[in-house]
């Protein structure tokens, strides 16, 4: 079952990203690349794959990787305030 993300998991996270969104989307396919790159492979398939805007498909599915990445510390009991 996928953890719930909470209306403070959404506020914190568009608060990092909306500050600079291009350089947060850089930093997650860095960090999916270590932590899941299976999942980034996977992202980048899809953006790559769509009549859709690449840029903004992979925006949004590395933006709800974090919020469930954030919702599911929270829920085992770790400190969500500081994503990497």
């Amino acid at each position: 079952m996928l953890p719930i993300i909470t209306e403070e998991h959404s506020s914190l996270a568009f608060a990092e990203i909306f500050q600079d969104v291009h350089a947060w989307r850089k930093k997650m396919i860095h960090y999916l690349k270590d932590e899941n790159p299976e999942i980034n492979s996977a992202i980048i398939e899809a953006a790559n794959n769509t009549e859709l805007d690449p840029k903004a498909v992979a925006l949004g599915a590395y933006m709800t990787y974090a919020l469930l990445e954030m919702a599911a510390r929270d829920e085992a009991g770790m400190d969500f305030s500081s994503e990497s």
